[in-house]
């Protein structure tokens, strides 16, 4: 693929939600101008941008693929990204580098939730939109129905620059406002005619509307159009772009992917009306204690954002890269602004699904591939030796799911540290941890599907095989009232024994205070040099096991007396001493489970709200209140049982068909009620 100046660039983002048509209109595109021979399909997993085994599985998009391809002189470089929610990190991914997000929207099912999403995310990031309204040949197709929800959900920015020609089965061409021409696909192809007279009235006054919403942006145009004469196409499609340019302005096209009818269309618009990356607003970022503009300049000195990495198991690692000033040419040396190292960029690439074509250079607002970087990961910048410009890193929502992770076998356990961190690399919405108090390694991900998947690549891409088991509760322990006891060490092994004596007092602390040890030893009943060691005993077994098994936290011990031999005390018997004093103290001081409260901020459409309060009730949540939320939303804050939300992200799914969203933290530790407690207990019992 030949260079392309930045002033012929299009960086388009298909976004939308699953089954509106994204990955369709991607291979339709590329057929239509001619990159491809034949229309894949996604049933059959023969489409361009849909290329991983787990993809053809399921028959959606899992990850975002770039499709570039020459339209009427522009290189438009096409970013398909996923529908579902669990794969939302690549939507954000793709906003941040994308200079158009083009919306598609099913004609029959209409606005969907992750539309909703994606919009709010395009919103925050200032990305100018567009919308093709898809399926227009499907049964139940509307687009009235369609744009009526898009105008009541996003704004009067919506505006329609077409009108389809034909309903469902009979949906055969489109009508350009614009021009005032109808395109008819009878033929496969277009053909330019008049407005059919059945619609020509409608068609008339909807474009009425769409020039009086345009020269109303421009007070010359206003002032002439108010004389009675009537802008060129040329001055509305200028006065529009800039408004797109602005994002005040979305407009709406048709068609039907599959058809492929009006796609070539879609392709004019986006080349005449989507901005070039010079022509966007240059980014103002941080380099060193100063801020600085980075224009879209290919005379400047180069300047890349890595936001995919692609883990490949023969290739290694192809990092995709928005080029945002300068221009890229193989054997460039850059420094990675976060690890301070260099990196070569040995060949320069474009990819075409998972298919790879060298390129000589590639200038500020292409996307290029490159393969092999030492210590480059998702969201860093690639800036020139000695400055430090550093990009801001993709914004991505938190996992909200985990699962506890082991390998199966000991070659797997050899291989899965690398293995996992190739695909943390690949993937920066998946998280891994390890709880010091369960001694388990969790996954988090986006929700089931998101993990399943994964585990799924770990075995194909890197032949590591997982074995998976639930989230164990961190409980700890606690006790609710004073108690004495003494502990007794006494050991004769032939020559020195072991010996020591304690005679500890427990007592409840404040929630969260810990643990504190007092030394209340008068008269030397216990060496001063052994009574560390009493309280290394205890500290080592709270951290290890109470009564119920779980560490014991808030306690105050004292150690007010105790006995030692001459000969046989050691620091090896009075920490065993206080480890068995403890105990025994524990016992008949009130053992109670304490469990762990987690602070829950749900987001949902006001007509959930009362299902999704009463669902919290249910859970044992404390409801702390709700307000109002941006978008006709309530957010609902509620303190609940970290055990009572494990899978919190697959029921809110379920309660709100989708449109729920929430975020957990840890807020404290509470007692349990004691016939919970025992449940919890016999639970564990049963597993072991």
């Amino acid at each position: 693929m030949k260079v392309f100046p930045p002033d012929k660039i299009r960086n388009v983002a298909l976004v939308g939600h699953s089954g509106a048509g994204k990955t369709t209109l991607a291979e339709a595109l590329l057929y239509r101008a001619g990159t491809i021979p034949r229309l894949g399909k996604v049933e059959d997993g023969s489409t361009m941008t849909d290329f991983d085994p787990e993809e053809h599985a399921r028959g959606m998009s899992l990850s975002l693929a770039l499709a570039p391809f020459e339209w009427k002189g522009c290189k438009i470089n096409l970013l398909d990204t996923p529908g579902y929610a669990d794969f939302v990190g690549d939507v954000h991914a793709a906003m941040r580098v994308a200079d158009l997000a083009v919306f598609v929207v099913s004609a029959v099912e209409g606005v969907e939730v992750q539309t909703e999403y994606a919009w709010s995310v395009a919103e925050d990031l200032k990305v100018p939109r567009m919308i093709f309204i898809n399926k227009l040949d499907k049964e139940r197709a509307s687009f009235d129905r369609t744009l009526e929800q898009l105008q009541d959900r996003f704004g009067a920015g919506i505006a329609p620059i077409e009108l389809p020609i034909g309903e469902q089965a009979g949906f055969h061409g489109v009508a350009d406002l614009f021009r005032d021409k109808a395109y008819i696909y009878d033929s496969g192809s277009a053909v330019e005619a008049a407005i059919p007279e059945e619609m020509s009235e409608r068609e008339h006054e909807v474009r009425d509307a769409l020039i009086e919403g345009i020269v109303v942006a421009d007070d010359e145009m206003l002032e002439q159009y108010l004389e009675g004469d009537i802008p060129s196409v040329e001055q509305l499609e200028r006065t529009m772009a800039q408004g797109i340019a602005e994002a005040t302005v979305f407009p709406v096209v048709c068609g039907s992917a599959t058809g492929p009818i009006a796609v070539d269309r879609l392709a004019d618009f986006i080349t005449e009306l989507g901005p070039a990356p010079n022509k966007r607003p240059p980014m103002v970022v941080t380099a060193g204690d100063q801020t600085v503009e980075i224009p879209s300049d290919e005379t400047a000195d180069p300047l890349a954002f890595v936001f995919k990495t692609i883990a490949d198991p023969y290739v290694g690692q192809i990092s995709l890269m928005r080029i945002r000033s300068g221009t890229l040419k193989p054997e460039t040396v850059l420094t990675n602004s976060r690890s301070g190292s260099d990196e070569k960029l040995a060949k320069i690439a474009t990819m075409i699904g998972k298919e790879t074509e060298l390129v000589g250079a590639a200038p500020a607002g292409d996307i290029v591939a490159v393969a092999k970087l030492n210590d480059t990961a998702t969201g860093d910048t690639l800036a020139p030796k000695n400055k430090p410009v550093r990009l801001p890193r993709v914004d991505r929502p938190e996992p909200v799911l985990a699962t506890a992770v082991t390998a199966k076998t000991q070659a797997d356990e050899d291989k899965l540290a690398n293995a996992i961190r190739r695909i943390l690399a690949e993937d920066p919405a998946l998280r891994l941890e390890r709880n010091s108090e369960t001694k388990q390694t969790l996954l988090w991900g986006m929700g089931e599907t998101h993990l399943t998947i994964t585990l799924e690549r770990l075995e194909r891409k890197f032949g590591v095989a997982v074995e998976t088991s639930t989230v164990r509760v961190p409980y700890r322990e606690t006790i609710s009232r004073t108690a004495e006891a003494e502990g007794k060490y006494k050991k004769q092994t032939g020559g020195h024994g072991q010996y020591g004596v304690c005679f500890l007092r427990v007592s409840p602390l404040p929630r969260g205070e810990g643990f504190k040890f007092v030394d209340e030893i008068k008269g030397g009943s216990i060496p001063r040099q052994f009574i560390p060691a009493v309280e290394k005993g205890i500290a080592e077994t709270m951290a290890e096991s109470g009564v119920r098994g779980f560490p014991v936290v808030d306690v105050q011990v004292a150690v007010y007396d105790g006995k030692y031999h001459s000969v046989d005390s050691s620091e090896m018997s009075f920490k065993m001493a206080g480890r068995l004093g403890f105990k025994a103290a524990m016992e008949k001081a009130g053992p109670v489970l304490l469990e762990p409260i987690s602070r829950v901020v749900v987001t949902v459409p006001a007509e959930y709200q009362g299902d999704v309060m009463g669902d919290l009730s249910s859970r044992r949540g404390q409801l702390q209140g709700t307000e109002a939320a941006p978008g006709g939303k309530q957010q609902i804050t509620a303190l609940v049982p970290t055990s009572e939300i494990m899978s919190y992200a697959i029921d809110l799914r379920s309660i709100t068909q989708g449109w729920g969203r929430f975020k957990a933290e840890h807020d404290h530790y509470q007692e349990m009620p004691s016939n919970m407690a025992d449940q919890v207990v016999a639970s564990l019992k049963e597993d072991d």
